[in-house]
């Protein structure tokens, strides 16, 4: 059962490239998520039916976790992406910021592409070796390539062309790390590279090695999960990309290079260096914070503000693994409200790029007025992206702080406090200006066709609005109530972290 979670999607892929009618492509996509989410499901109730295959592939309480949440966001991507497509698939376009004319990527590629990244993104979820683990990140980055150049210009190209290299350069300092977390077992003891392994081995490895290999991997991990100063690729490829891409890259992507730390880190504390490992992560999670912080006040791009967001997420989960303790169950907790938000409020980000014709926080003014079901959900994914109660991140937020009080951490506390509010201040800032304002903030000459209409409501249809919003009621529901078999999740992952 276990290939199936795999296999499914790969297989629908292949699928997806040869079908040449849209709308049977368009129904693939929406029945292959649907199934994936059911077997997901499923083995949330059966665990004992995905037995592992070998010593490479299995599927423990981390990995469900994860792949749990790139499920279920996938799934509600695909309706977005169904009518995304229907609105912006086949023809020629016109670039809203620059004019010119430009194709886009056959549907076929790019539905192919969206399934084989969620066929690569589960198999880093239940890879349970360091090399298949690398093998399968690296795959994610060839396979959401052309997910990024799915608008064929030269800002897309750019995008594109820097997320392959700096993410490849990451690939290659991690499988670097990995040569020397192999370097670090002893011969004649089997040289296994399986977590189960190492971390039963763990008092036999030779911590010179498994230090560096920690550092290595962290830092060539880290480029992919978006720590800064690691972070260069990730602003333009998250505002050049589609809204099904850029919510799929920050809610599930930068989660799974985020696995990868935490299968090292689970290693090295075994290995009696879990200080030494949560340290140098908090230093990352702590600049991460602090780089966000920077960029986000005074952003004139709201993707990029969301891009620079994610940074910042990526700085507060770094943050609690790096506190341990309670910090591991509110950063692992505050990874699912991330995503969950995060990619609501890129689905919405593209609803007003298709109304405004423009991503400058300048020319959106009263999206009240003219997009009234989208500013109140982008209003609420803000607040909730904030970490505003009473939504998920609230909760998880302050997890992390508690976290730092009690172990007595009080510079981190003061740090990660201030980089909140900073962030707070302008980001509320850049939602009042576009919430508000006047209602006249269509480009005129030279603007994409979707801003030249009245600048009064805007027919938003269904498939455009439903898919946030029910992101949004999830991280809502997850502010008042955290269900008792995600408890019990969080629980069991926080215990193969050494907790």
């Amino acid at each position: 059962m276990i290939l199936l979670l795999v296999g499914l999607p790969a297989a629908a892929a292949l699928a997806a490239f040869f079908l040449r009618p849209n709308e049977p492509r368009r129904l693939l996509l929406l029945g292959t998520a649907l199934a994936h989410t059911a077997c997901v499901a499923w083995s949330w109730v059966r665990p004992d039916l995905f037995a592992a295959l070998g010593d490479w592939i299995a599927l423990d309480s981390l990995g469900r976790l994860f792949l749990g949440i790139t499920s279920v966001l996938f799934l509600v991507v695909s309706f977005y992406a169904v009518g995304f497509l229907r609105r912006e698939g086949g023809g020629r376009s016109s670039d809203p910021e620059e004019g010119f004319l430009f194709d886009n990527t056959p549907e076929a590629l790019f539905t192919a592409c969206l399934l084989g990244f969620l066929a690569t993104m589960t198999l880093v979820t239940v890879s349970t070796h360091f090399g298949l683990l690398w093998v399968a990140i690296e795959a994610t980055t060839l396979v959401s390539a052309p997910l990024i150049h799915y608008h064929r210009h030269h800002r897309s190209l750019e995008a594109t062309w820097k997320y392959l290299l700096l993410c490849s350069v990451g690939i290659a300092v991690a499988l670097l790390g990995t040569y020397f977390v192999a370097a670090a077992v002893p011969r004649g003891s089997g040289g296994s590279l399986t977590f189960r392994a190492l971390a039963q081995r763990a008092s036999l490895l030779d911590v010179r090695w498994l230090k560096a290999g920690f550092l290595l991997l962290l830092v060539g991990y880290g480029t992919k999960m978006g720590l800064a100063p690691l972070h260069a690729w990730l602003p333009d490829a998250h505002s050049e990309a589609p809204p099904v891409v850029s919510a799929l890259l920050s809610g599930a992507l930068l989660n799974c290079a985020f696995l990868a730390i935490l299968r090292i880190l689970s290693v090295c504390t075994a290995a009696g260096l879990g200080a030494f490992s949560r340290q140098t992560i908090l230093v990352f999670g702590l600049v991460s914070m602090a780089v966000a912080a920077g960029l986000i006040i005074g952003q004139a791009d709201f993707k990029r503000l969301l891009a620079y967001s994610s940074v910042e997420h990526m700085g507060i989960l770094a943050v609690g693994i790096g506190l341990g303790g309670t910090g591991d169950w509110g950063s692992l907790f505050h990874a699912v409200n991330h995503s969950l938000t995060k990619a609501a409020l890129f689905l919405l980000a593209g609803n007003l790029l298709a109304a405004y014709g423009s991503k400058k926080t300048a020319d959106v003014r009263g999206a009240l007025r003219r997009t009234p079901f989208t500013a109140v959900l982008w209003t609420a994914g803000f607040f909730a992206i904030l970490g505003a109660p009473p939504f998920g991140a609230f909760s998880s937020e302050l997890a992390i702080l508690m976290a730092a009080v009690h172990s007595g951490s009080w510079a981190v506390v003061v740090l990660y406090s201030l980089f909140l509010a900073a962030i707070f201040a302008g980001m509320v800032g850049v939602l009042a200006r576009m919430a508000q304002g006047g209602a006249h903030g269509a480009r005129t000459a030279g603007a994409h066709s979707a801003a030249l209409v009245p600048a009064g409501a805007r027919r938003e249809g269904a498939l455009a609005v439903a898919p946030p919003l029910v992101l949004l009621c999830l991280t809502l529901a997850l502010g008042l109530f955290v269900p008792g078999f995600l408890a019990r999740s969080l629980q069991q992952a926080m215990a193969l972290l050494g907790v």
